[in-house]
């Protein structure tokens, strides 16, 4: 079977974030320093000191907004206490930023190589504009550097062993390329540059991210072969007609990352040729069934707070829009950072259209009302 992950592209504001990696000692601490500087928390006076100082979540200060396409730039962010560097090449990690009063979070690639230890302590994300991102828009556009972000924990399936495989097999498209270019950097500085070929679509080659340096991988390189075909003059690649550009891609380890078209086309060719299990697939949003019913009015038991909603927005959307603080991963149903109880009425999944009853246990991120409900929220 194909692995898949998934990062989101919902819209989303204020939540819970992730604890804080580090030394059980910092509670102890935290507890001491709150009886001295009541009424103000510690992270009120860490604050002041420096914005990336927090005991109680990851933060980061952009550093650089450097632009890569017309309507494309990456951002390299410094983050604070408590980051971790030792993350996987083709993780991805959550960003949240101040907008309008509201926390809004997305989450993107990392398209910087893991340096543990004591080396370069800054990150980078690379994010294309979209029409319809609200976000993404105003991080390539609207940010500057010193503005302080939120961060989430890397995480993410889609990585590459170590040492890599012999024969490696890219397939990506647009800002699919991100998570790749963090392998590519990785693979580079370990010396690890294997038989790789690299199949990468752009509308024209002035919307090929990361293009000159992916020129000098293949100068400096030999064993990389980078093919880029433009859509607008060439079309869509035909995978069913990848052996005319790979003959050999039945034999390799395949990363792909692009439009949904693109990856359904892959799992249905790499499983027909009985090979899918050489096949990693990430995927920047989560395919929904069309939506049932009406919605309903939705109840978080806990915090006495309803909302009505229609059958197409997700409980944690929901909850979000009358200030409700929910914990969340991926945001795309597949790291379970965000399950419930569900005390009354029912719930339908946005993916599979299945319905889910009292009792049960839902993902608030891809489930929706069917009809009025409660959850333990």
């Amino acid at each position: 079977m194909a692995k898949n992950t998934v990062k989101t592209s919902a819209n989303v504001a204020d939540t819970v974030r992730p604890a804080v990696p580090g030394a059980p000692h910092w509670k102890t601490l935290r507890a001491i320093a709150g009886r001295i500087t009541t009424p103000l928390l510690p992270d009120d006076y860490l604050k002041l000191a420096n914005p990336l100082w927090s005991a109680r979540e990851l933060r980061g200060r952009v550093v650089e907004v450097r632009r890569e396409t017309p309507d494309s730039a990456t951002l390299v962010i410094k983050p604070g206490w408590g980051f971790t560097f030792d993350y996987e090449p083709g993780q991805y990690v959550g960003i949240g930023l101040l907008m309008d009063g509201r926390w809004r979070w997305r989450s993107y690639s990392l398209t910087s190589a893991p340096v543990p230890g004591r080396g370069k302590r800054t990150i980078s994300i690379t994010v294309k504009a979209m029409p319809e991102g609200f976000l993404s828009t105003h991080l390539v556009d609207g940010v500057t550097p010193g503005t302080i972000v939120r961060l989430a924990a890397p995480q993410g399936n889609f990585v590459m062993p170590d040492p890599a495989p012999a024969q490696v097999l890219f397939l990506t498209a647009g800002s699919g390329i991100t998570p790749v270019i963090s392998m590519l950097r990785t693979l580079a500085r370990h010396g690890q540059i294997t038989d790789i070929v690299h199949v990468h679509s752009a509308p024209t080659e002035s919307d090929v991210l990361f293009a000159a340096e992916l020129a000098e991988l293949q100068r400096a390189h030999p064993s990389y072969r980078l093919i880029v075909r433009t859509t607008r003059t060439q079309g869509r690649l035909d995978l069913l007609r990848l052996a005319d550009v790979v003959p050999d891609w039945r034999d390799r380890q395949v990363w792909a990352c692009g439009p949904e078209g693109m990856l359904g086309d892959a799992e249905r060719i790499w499983t027909a040729a009985g090979v899918g299990e050489r096949l990693h697939l990430e995927r920047f949003a989560v395919t929904r069934a069309a939506p049932h019913g009406t919605g309903g009015k939705i109840t978080f038991e806990r915090s006495g707070k309803t909302v009505q909603a229609d059958a197409a927005t997700s409980l944690m959307e929901a909850g979000e829009e009358v200030g409700i603080r929910m914990p969340f991963g991926c945001r795309m149903g597949i790291c379970q950072s965000c399950v419930v109880g569900l005390v009354e009425g029912h719930v339908r999944d946005l993916r599979t259209g299945v319905e889910h009853e009292p009792g049960t246990r839902v993902q608030t991120c891809v489930s929706a009302a069917s009809g009025d409900c409660v959850v333990d929220v």
